[in-house]
C-alpha cells in the first residue's frame, strides 16, 4: 500500500471517529440521564479527542 493510500484510510478513520463523537455527544445531551449520560460524554470527548490528533497527524505529514 502506497503512503498516500495509508493516509487517506487514516484520515477516513479520523473522520469515523468524527461522526461518532458527533451521535454520542447528541446522545449524551438530549437523549440519555443519569450515568450513562456521563459515561457517554467522556467517550464522546474521547473520540473527538482522537480523531483530532489523528487528523492533525495526517495533516502534518
Amino acid at each position: 500500500m502506497s503512503p498516500g493510500m495509508l493516509k487517506m484510510w487514516i484520515s477516513v478513520g479520523g473522520m469515523a471517529l468524527m461522526f461518532l463523537a458527533i451521535i454520542t455527544i447528541y446522545l449524551s445531551r438530549y437523549k440519555l440521564t443519569g450515568v450513562l449520560r456521563f459515561v457517554t460524554a467522556i467517550f464522546a470527548y474521547l473520540f473527538m479527542i482522537a480523531a483530532g490528533l489523528t487528523l492533525l497527524l495526517v495533516f502534518l505529514t
